[in-house]
Order: C-alpha cells, then sequence, then structure tokens
C-alpha cells in the first residue's frame, strides 16, 4: 500500500529574507525545520530557472531550462563560505519589503555581492577544484548558457534573434571569437551557476535528513528568447532565420472565446526522436540531481499540443498535433526507471492522456477549488470521486487562496454547493480549514497544501493571476507566521488524517 503523505507547496521566493527576496539561506532551513516539526514530508516549490522583468518575473519565462536564478542565491552562506565578508553583508535593509519581493531591489543588491564573490573567487589563485568538476560536469548546457547570457549583457539585453547575424546563427569563427572576448563574463556566469546548485544541492540534502522530499516543477515549453533555443534550433518549428513557424498555446474553451496563446515555440519531435530524444533526457536528468519528484507542466501537451502559426494574434485558429507521448515516455522511464511524476491534467482531458497516465501510473492533480461547480455528485475533483493515485491540491500557484476564492471569485452556485456538500454553512473564516481538512482526508496518496492556507490568508496572497503579465510571484511569508502553534496544528491534522508516515 503507497504511503499517505503530504506537504507544503511554498517557493524560494516566498521565504523569509533580509535581501528583498527569499533565498537558499537561513530562511530555506528553517522552513525545513517547520515542514520536519509539523510532520510535512513534502516540499513542492516552483521553477528554480533565472525569471525576467520582460516576463513579469514568472519562473515559468526563462533564459534557460537548465540554469538556476542568481537571485536565490543566499548571500550569508557565501560568507560561510568564505567568498563574502561580514562587513559585505552590511547592506541597507530599510526597504526590504517582509511581505513583498522587490525584484528590482533584490537584483541589484544580489548582482553586486555576486561580483563581489567573484573577485574573492578569482584573487585566490588556484580556482576552486569543486569549480572546475562542476563546470565540466555540466558544460552540455552551461557553456551555452554562461556565453548566451555574456551576449545578452553585450548586446544590452537584445534577443538573440536581433544579434549580429554571425552569432545568432552560431557560426564557428563567431563562437569562438566572441567566446574569447567574453571570457571574464563567462566565468563569472558559471561562477554563479556554481553557487547557486551548491546551495540548491545542501538545501535537499537536509531536507532529505529530515525525510522531507523536493517537489519540483518543469514546465513542458522554454522561452523563444533562451539559451535552448539559441543552441538547439534544430528541435523547435522555426524559419530559417530563427523565427518561429508555429508557437503553443490552447484553444478556446469555456474560459476564453479566443484560446490561450503562450507564444513559446512548439517542439519538433522528428528531430528529438532522431537523438533519442537525447535534450528532454538530458532536462530530466539534471533536475533529477535536486529534485526527489517531479511535475510536468502541461502534460496533456506530451500526447498532443496545440499549434498556431506564430503569425496569428490569437489561438483560435490553431490544430492539435499528435507527439509520440508512447515512445517518449518509454525511452524515459527506460533511463529513469525510478522516477516519480506528478502529471499537471488540470483543463480538458482526453481519453487519450487519461491512457498514458494511466499505462505509466502518474499521478494526476485534483485541486479543490475546482471541485464544486456543476454536479458535485460527479464533478471528478470533489473528494469522494479521488482515486489513491492522485495528489489533492487546496489550489494551485496560479488559483486564489481559498479564502480569496470564497470571498471574490466563486458563484452563488459554487458556495452553495460548498455548503452543501459539507453540510453547514461556512464563510470566508471557515472556508480555508475545511478545505484543508477534505484535502488532508481525501484517499489521494499525498496531499499539498498552498501555505497561504495553512496561513488562513486572502487575495493579498494570491502568488499568480493567469493573463496578467505582472504583479504576480511577489508573496512572502514572515518568519513570525511560521509559528511553534501553526507548526503543532498541522502536525495534528497530519496525524489525525495518517499522513504522517516517514
Amino acid at each position: 500500500m503507497r504511503l499517505r503523505k503530504s506537504g507544503i507547496l511554498l517557493h524560494i521566493t516566498s521565504l523569509p529574507s533580509e535581501f528583498g527576496i527569499g533565498d537558499l539561506g537561513r530562511g530555506a532551513y528553517d522552513f525545513a525545520d517547520f515542514l520536519a516539526d509539523s510532520a510535512q514530508t513534502a516540499w513542492q516549490v516552483l521553477p528554480f530557472n533565472p525569471s525576467s522583468p520582460a516576463c513579469g518575473n514568472s519562473p515559468y519565462c526563462s533564459f534557460s531550462a537548465f540554469a538556476g536564478n542568481p537571485l536565490l542565491i543566499a548571500p550569508d552562506l557565501l560568507v560561510k563560505q568564505g567568498y563574502l565578508s561580514p562587513e559585505d553583508l552590511n547592506v541597507d535593509s530599510s526597504s526590504n519589503n517582509p511581505f513583498k519581493v522587490d525584484y528590482e531591489q533584490a537584483a541589484v543588491l544580489k548582482n553586486r555581492l555576486l561580483r563581489k564573490a567573484y573577485e574573492n573567487f578569482r584573487q585566490t589563485g588556484d580556482r576552486d577544484c569543486a569549480f572546475k568538476n562542476f563546470a565540466n560536469a555540466n558544460a552540455h548546457w552551461l557553456d551555452d548558457f554562461a556565453l548566451f547570457t555574456s551576449l545578452k549583457e553585450q548586446f544590452a539585453g537584445a534577443p538573440w534573434r536581433q544579434w549580429p547575424p554571425e552569432i545568432r546563427d552560431r557560426t564557428e569563427p563567431a563562437l569562438g571569437n566572441w567566446t574569447q572576448r567574453l571570457s571574464e563574463s563567462i566565468e563569472r556566469e558559471k561562477f554563479s551557476q556554481f553557487l547557486f546548485f551548491h546551495q540548491w544541492a545542501a538545501l535537499k540534502s537536509y531536507c532529505n535528513q529530515k525525510q522531507i522530499q523536493v517537489i519540483g516543477d518543469i514546465p513542458i515549453y522554454v522561452s523563444h528568447d533562451s539559451s535552448d533555443v539559441w543552441a538547439n534550433r534544430r528541435y523547435f518549428k522555426l524559419d530559417g532565420n530563427g523565427r518561429p513557424d508555429f508557437v503553443s498555446g490552447v484553444p478556446p474553451d469555456y474560459f476564453s472565446e479566443t484560446g490561450q496563446l503562450w507564444g513559446n515555440p512548439v517542439y519538433c519531435w522528428d528531430s528529438l526522436r532522431e537523438t533519442s530524444y537525447a535534450w528532454w533526457l538530458g532536462r530530466i536528468e539534471h533536475n533529477l540531481k535536486y529534485l526527489d519528484m517531479v511535475r510536468l507542466d502541461h502534460f496533456r501537451g506530451f500526447v498532443a499540443y496545440w499549434e498556431v502559426a506564430a503569425s496569428e494574434k490569437t489561438a483560435i485558429n490553431g490544430r492539435w498535433v499528435n507527439a509520440p507521448a508512447t515512445e517518449f515516455f518509454g525511452v524515459l522511464l527506460n533511463r529513469f526507471p525510478s522516477i516519480s511524476i506528478i502529471a499537471e491534467d488540470l483543463g480538458i482531458i482526453t481519453p487519450e492522456v487519461r491512457e498514458i497516465m494511466n499505462m505509466y501510473e502518474f499521478p494526476g492533480m485534483k485541486p479543490l477549488l475546482f471541485a464544486f461547480g456543476g454536479d458535485p455528485a460527479t464533478n471528478p475533483y470533489v473528494p469522494h470521486n479521488h482515486v489513491r493515485s492522485c495528489v489533492v491540491y487546496t489550489g494551485t500557484h496560479d488559483n486564489n487562496t481559498v479564502k480569496g476564492w470564497f470571498q471574490n471569485d466563486a458563484t452563488q452556485q459554487e458556495k452553495e454547493n460548498l455548503c452543501r456538500y459539507f453540510g453547514r454553512e461556512l464563510n470566508g473564516n471557515t472556508v480555508s480549514l475545511t478545505l484543508v481538512r477534505a484535502a488532508m482526508m481525501s484517499v489521494a496518496s499525498t496531499a499539498i497544501i498552498p501555505m497561504q492556507d495553512f496561513l488562513d490568508l486572502g487575495a493579498e496572497a494570491r502568488m499568480n493571476t493567469p493573463s496578467v503579465s505582472f504583479g504576480n510571484w511577489e508573496w512572502r511569508v514572515t518568519a513570525d507566521r511560521l509559528s511553534a502553534d501553526l507548526s503543532k496544528s498541522i502536525a495534528g491534522l497530519t496525524r489525525t488524517y495518517g499522513r504522517n508516515s516517514r
């Protein structure tokens, strides 16, 4: 029988920190202790890749599918490692908002400290052996990424499509010339990645010692302006000049008359097949070094994806294109037979997608905020219709908090269905705990609760509003909210519903 477990969804950026953004330092270790004290065995985070103000700082829009976000590097740990002095951290933290991430301020501060750390590293003369080993082991993505980011800095942030043709198209002389010309910047970028993954690996090890699994998120698509696409154009449907022929999205549905046009280039699965899916296997292998379980975002896109001509302004005039799901996942599981995958199967899911999930025993997701529309008797998200092989959530990072949903988003019919389902009147002060309890008592093998719902917070604590470009990914928890009393309460719920197995 599969062990019942539970955990908390909280991204690294949302942790307490004095540097404008949550990071991999003391706040992360304190939260791991909080999880252990709360009898939790899972910590779910969002993608750890670099984010950009141009994409509203979304972790799902990145220059790399492999690199770590330098903003998450913890300065206090750099002092312990000897790369910074305590005096370097004497910064004015009076403008640090403990409730909200300030990406601009954090970038200025972290970039300055990382440059200082790199200069101190260079002055050691011998170049750390661990850094050299890291750079060699990760050269398959790190070389391209470090050159890509250095070139973006050289060309004032311009997307790679606007670079001079010889480097845009990666001609051999240009690659060699620019690599030599930007050698210091390239090494500095590699050093930042070394620091990030050293700190991430140490945090994961600490969590694992406390019998906490780290669950991460892998977006299916990558950004067109990324080192991945620049260095691997043959794996994407692009024209001869590197422009997308087709882009990703989803068709019109109940929520949008014009569908959603995401704009990411879609994969050329035939080219990926020719290499036995080497790029994808490398991506998964890289993530598995730093995660215990992965959630594959937009899982249905691995079975069939909505393809829209790049010239279109909406997603209406797209088409479904089949992807080689059976072959791809067969290769993937042959390479990584013990991999643990959560399939993000939200939205309209076809029998073909269900067939793949059942074939490979990938658990799907059951957010309770979707449970009370329509007929609760047959709604698949309602607790009595859950199956053991699934992951139940109160909501995800794309949803409002439970309290915010009830107060601002739920229809009158949903509220009536909700109250009828639980047999009592509910209000903004009681709904969060009610749905937390419902998730914990579900037959689902795993329950994941966003931290905001344990804290009974409203819409002000929402992490992301889809289709809204800016003002997302900013919520932070303060250290005082992660109290011993809250930990005791969560542990009590966990034990009551049999999710404290270790």
